[in-house]
Order: structure tokens, then sequence, then C-alpha cells
């Protein structure tokens, strides 16, 4: 659970790298959040307790901590040498930021995606705390969430349509066919589908983690983003052997 505060803090951030980050598409953007705001505030990442962040504000505050992986994992990856060319910043931040859209459901009042479980049954022994609401058309995340882009006039570049379209990675049998090229020219053109798709798995771990800490009664604190920024600043000062210093990537990338 979330305290109030940390609530309203984590969407004054959201919407501030909405206005940073996004400069030619932040009118339409923020036309949308402006619209959807009273949902997306408190709405979920998802229905049972044992996924990740099922509770009240727990939507936003996944897609901040997968913002974060997706930072941490291209300095990572960068830093061993992969060729991280062909995606810009902004294409990273857009992708890790909308890829889950689509759980905030349609627009209008009454056609969001989660409900609150109102049987005590089904929260108690299956851990349901919020039902998927049946009144609204059936929809893939992914295809909701481009739709919901498309609908408020906010352009996409290839790179930004093509990972969150498959950012579930082999979880859904449909990407297959871009995770197993079986040519060199079907292969992915960059690096950005699969870091987001890796960030994404990063984050839900470390919520459900999160979750079961706490129902064991081992909560552990969650570190600030200037502890995690150190902490790999650290990591590449004593490894002088890694070819990219992490460090360097800070100041190239501009990320942190």
């Amino acid at each position: 659970m979330l305290e109030a505060e940390k609530i309203k803090s984590n969407w004054e951030r959201y919407r501030e790298i909405v206005n940073t980050s996004f400069p030619a598409r932040k009118d339409a953007l923020n036309k949308m959040y402006d619209e959807l705001e009273d949902r997306m505030v408190f709405m979920p990442a998802s229905s049972m307790e044992h996924f990740h962040n099922a509770f009240s504000g727990g939507y936003v505050d996944h897609i901040l901590r997968v913002i974060e992986c997706a930072e941490s994992l291209h300095f990572t990856w960068s830093s061993q040498g992969a060729d991280m060319s062909g995606y810009t910043k902004e294409e990273l931040l857009f992708a890790a930021m909308h890829h889950d859209l689509g759980k905030v459901g349609f627009p209008g009042e009454g056609n969001e995606v989660y409900q609150v479980e109102t049987s005590d049954w089904h929260r108690k022994n299956q851990g349901k705390l919020y039902k998927t609401n049946a009144n609204i058309p059936f929809a893939m995340v992914p295809d909701l969430s481009l739709w919901l882009l498309q609908e408020y006039g906010v352009k996409v570049s290839w790179n930004e349509y093509q990972s969150i379209k498959i950012h579930d990675g082999m979880y859904d049998e449909a990407n297959k066919p871009y995770f197993v090229a079986r040519s060199a020219q079907a292969k992915l053109k960059t690096n950005l589908p699969v870091i987001l798709h890796h960030a994404d798995h990063m984050a839900s771990i470390i919520e459900y983690e999160r979750w079961r800490n706490n129902k064991m009664g081992n909560p552990v604190a969650e570190k600030s983003k200037t502890q995690r920024s150190n902490a790999i600043k650290n990591l590449s000062e004593n490894n002088p052997e890694v070819g990219t210093a992490i460090a360097d990537i800070f100041s190239s990338f501009n990320l942190d």
C-alpha cells in the first residue's frame, strides 16, 4: 500500500516527466492525462495481490519503476558493448511510460478496466482484489495502449510502436516471430523492445518481492533514485576493466 503523500508525489513526478521529456507531444499527452487523471492516480497495476502493485496508486508507481529499470538496463547493456544506437532517449522514456497505458481503459466515465472486487470469497481465497470491467470491449493491453495514443492525437515513432506492441516478450505467443528470428533480416533492428521487456519484467519481480516480504513481515525499504544512481556509478568506478564506463554513459546519454 502507498501513503496518500506518495501517491501524490508519484503523480507529480509522472507529469513532470511528460513536460520535460516530450516537448513536441506534451500538449496532446497532457490533454489525455488531464481527462484520465482521476482514474490514473489511484488505479492499480494488476488485479491479483500476488501479481504486482495491486493497490491504489500501483499503476503510476509501476510505470515510474519501469522507467528507472529501463534507464539502468540501457547503462548496463552499453557498458558491456551492446549496440544501443538506433533509438533515442525520448523513445526509451516514451515506450517505458506508455507500455501499459491500455490498463487505463477507454475514455469516459465507467470505462475503467479495474474495478474493486466486492466478493469476499475471491478476495480471501484467490487474492483477487480487483475485477475486470465486463462492460467494456476486451482488448489486449498493448493494443489499447496504442489506440489511446492515437485517439488523443499523440504521434508515435516506429521504435516506440514496436516496443509497446511486443513489450510482453514471449509471454505473448504472437510476439514470437520478433524474438525468434530465423534470418538476419528478421532480427530486431534495435535493442529497445528487449530493454523494455526486461525493464517491465524486472519491475514486476521487484514489486512481487516487496509484496511477499511485507506479507511475511519483512518489509524492505525502497532505495531513493539518488541511491540507485550512486550504486551504478560506484560499480563503474570499482570496475575499470569495463570498456565504456557507466559513469560516462550517464553523462553522454544524460539520463540521470
